[in-house]
């Protein structure tokens, strides 16, 4: 287990947030929070984590979750930042070009003067939550679906889930998502859920599979009872203190 602390940045599509982790990945700041901005260049987002950073203690490192795929700390491409508004809203070509192959993990380390992770967020949070034992997979449920799987701890190569079909030609971002959340309600979108559990067991067969996100603790009692003895649900913090142990996770 490292000595080193941690800054550890959470990028999502309505909040950024941050705080300092120790070696076991506990939390020793408090968490400090931003809502995102919109329209959200590469070098806003760059200068909204710095601006972050400076509210909280000299860290040894810094982690970095977003959304979308990231490779190697470059971004090949995001849902949310594309938009001029947000999720859902209207995506901007320049953006689309400006975040095009956009090395995030070079440009932090030149503005925090640390080494810098830059991982997709579910990868973070997957980081924080599975034993190291097995096939183990991670869903998070908030803003949109994000995903990520580890081999025995050791992270595996990422796949955009949120983007590919899942029924009527919706993605799994727009089938289950914040905004169906609300338009169908808790117990409706909890069926939902289920069946997007359904749709990648057989293609993953996860010896474990964790629901996290800030929406799985609206997953409804009646559907958690089907997902199965497979399935848990964890905390949303993970997105935050899976930044120390994902380093010890991830390929060279």
């Amino acid at each position: 287990m490292s000595n080193l602390t941690t800054l550890s940045v959470d990028c999502g599509g309505g909040g950024i947030k941050a705080s300092v982790l120790d070696g076991t990945g506990s939390i020793i700041s408090d968490a400090v929070r931003t809502p995102t901005p919109y329209p959200l260049p590469p070098e806003l987002l760059v200068e909204t984590i710095v601006a972050l950073a400076v509210r909280l203690p000299r860290a040894d490192r810094a982690t970095v979750g977003m959304p979308g795929m990231i490779r190697h700390g470059v971004v090949v491409a995001t849902p949310h930042y594309i938009t001029k508004d947000g999720p859902r809203s209207r995506v901007l070509p320049e953006l689309v070009q400006a975040w095009r192959r956009f090395d995030m993990g070079a440009a932090l380390r030149g503005a925090l003067d640390l080494p810098v992770l830059v991982l997709n967020d579910a990868e973070v949070a997957g980081a924080g939550v599975v034993t190291g034992q097995g096939h183990e997979m991670i869903v998070t449920l908030g803003t949109g679906l994000g995903n990520a799987v580890f081999d025995n701890g050791v992270l595996a190569p990422h796949v955009e889930i949120s983007q590919g079909p899942i029924r009527w030609g919706l993605t799994y971002d727009d089938y289950i998502g914040e905004h169906e959340r609300l338009r169908l309600g808790d117990a409706h979108w909890s069926r939902r859920v289920r069946r997007v559990v359904d749709s990648l067991r057989p293609m993953y067969l996860w010896d474990r599979l964790y629901l996290g996100g800030g929406n799985s603790r609206r997953i409804v009692a009646s559907q958690l009872a089907l997902l199965g003895n497979d399935v848990v649900v964890v905390p949303n913090e993970a997105g935050m203190t899976g930044g120390a142990r994902c380093w010890d996770m991830t390929r060279p």
